[in-house]
């Protein structure tokens, strides 16, 4: 019932630039945290950022200062500006959404988009 499609992904060379989006639709609550995971081979799932609905914003310590979390609530649509990207950034970034009230449950993940950083 939830659907999180995601785009932006793609090729890009260290400190260059690239914007991620995600567009939840669906039965989805009006109030939601939605996020940005990446999960490189081999390594865990991590978290990047995430956003509540009032726009409080958390950021991994490896993408402060480099990375940005946006949304557009009417648009149902969250956005990751990705600035001096590094070859260490290279992952599959999903995005992900929990629904209000019941946040502690798992939500929901999107496909994933492929984000690679050449040196």
């Amino acid at each position: 019932q939830v659907q999180l499609v995601e785009s932006g992904g793609g090729l890009v060379q260290a400190g260059g630039s690239l914007r991620l989006s995600c567009v939840a639709s669906g039965s989805i609550s009006r109030v939601n945290v939605m996020g940005w995971y990446r999960q490189a081979p081999g390594k865990q799932r991590e978290l990047v950022a995430n956003i509540t609905p009032g726009g409080s914003t958390n950021y991994a310590d490896s993408v402060k200062g480099r990375f940005t979390i946006s949304a557009d609530n009417a648009k149902n649509t969250v956005y990751l500006q990705m600035n001096s990207l590094k070859p260490e950034d290279t992952a599959v970034y999903y995005c992900n959404l929990r629904r209000g009230p019941a946040f502690y449950l798992p939500g929901y993940w999107g496909q994933g988009t492929q984000v690679t950083v050449s040196s």
